[in-house]
């Protein structure tokens, strides 16, 4: 969209004020903006914009008390009740390792930031809420009834900025990582066994050059097979059944959320599946998984399963670990429950 039929910040408020019921980023996609630049319309009125330093909200959020925490992607949405904790910050990585939330967050990549004053009846909520250059929503922080609300206005005013301009121009943002299509199968095969952590998967995509779905596709079925799409429902109704604690991941540019326990919960609704338990809320549209996995890692405590969904880009959606101790072997239940799910019709020849 050129600048010339980009709408202004009025028009948005207007467009906005006209859909009252409509989703922020439903919105924000019919205008084809950000959701970046629908939340900047709104600044001097409901919206102040603030530092988008994630390493400066870290050294500040703690005090915000009790919060819900909230990261998502285009098909999923985790959210997380409670304090901000164990916080270890760095340039390039910071990590919250609290009892309800869990982080890994990558600094570089957020850009923008706003407090969020939003009116819903009788009710005012407040927000702390964070963007990457594309206006893309990276993390938000919303108060609670039990939070510190002297202390949101401390955050505030200390990382108020100068510019309170309503306009919002996206910068271009590369995600495409370096792939190759041709490394072979049996040097992956060769890297992929001598695995002694979950954690050092990553790098090994990386100096590999391929990218996670094609990985998966090509290693060979003792170490990932292809799951009916059905599988991630199946799954989650299975661990509410057994009681058995689970993790649940949820990523975008910027973040990783998780869950780590059992939930209780669970509810459809449309394409959507939620949990909704007392500290932990889950929304997955079902109708964006295109492909579902169950991926076999080796380490040295014993091989490591995951659940594994993709959208249609092939990004990954979602993913689930059966939890477990650092040094224990992996829980039989868990394993039963993923070699149990259906998996994916052969293509006939």
């Amino acid at each position: 969209m050129t600048e010339q039929t980009r709408p202004a910040p009025a028009e948005i408020r207007a467009f906005r004020a006209e859909n009252p019921k409509m989703r922020e980023r439903e919105i924000a996609a019919q205008l084809k903006i950000s959701e970046a630049a629908l939340v900047a319309a709104e600044t001097g009125i409901s919206v102040t914009r603030i530092d988008g330093s994630a390493l400066k909200l870290l050294e500040r959020v703690a005090g915000l008390g009790e919060v819900m925490a909230l990261s998502r992607n285009e098909s999923a949405v985790h959210e997380k009740i409670g304090i901000f904790e164990n916080i270890k910050s760095g340039a390039q990585a910071a990590i919250v390792l609290g009892e309800n939330i869990d982080l890994r967050i990558f600094p570089s990549r957020w850009e923008h930031g706003f407090a969020v004053t939003k009116k819903d009846g009788d009710q005012v909520r407040l927000s702390l809420q964070y963007f990457d250059k594309a206006g893309s929503a990276v993390h938000k922080v919303h108060l609670r009834a039990n939070s510190n609300v002297e202390a949101y206005h401390a955050i505030v005013a200390e990382l108020k900025l100068e510019d309170q301009s309503q306009d919002f121009v996206e910068a271009e943002v590369s995600n495409a990582a370096d792939e190759t299509a041709d490394v072979s199968r049996d040097e992956l095969r060769d890297n992929w066994s001598k695995l002694t952590d979950t954690h050092e998967f990553f790098g090994m995509l990386k100096r590999l050059k391929i990218g996670r779905q094609a990985a998966v596709r090509s290693v060979g079925d003792d170490y990932a097979w292809k799951l009916d799409n059905i599988a991630t429902a199946e799954m989650i109704h299975a661990s509410v059944k057994s009681g058995l604690p689970i993790m649940c991941f949820v990523a975008n540019n910027g973040i990783v959320q998780i869950h780590s326990g059992p939930i209780f919960n669970v509810q459809a609704m449309g394409p959507w599946i939620n949990i909704m338990d007392p500290t932990f809320h889950l929304h997955l549209r079902q109708d964006h998984i295109a492909e579902t996995w169950a991926v076999r890692k080796p380490t040295k405590d014993g091989h490591v399963t995951s659940l594994e969904a993709y959208d249609a880009e092939g990004e990954m959606i979602i993913q689930f670990f059966g939890k477990r101790q650092e040094g224990s072997d992996e829980r039989a239940e868990w394993r039963e429950i993923i070699e149990n799910l259906p998996r994916a019709a052969s293509v006939a020849a």
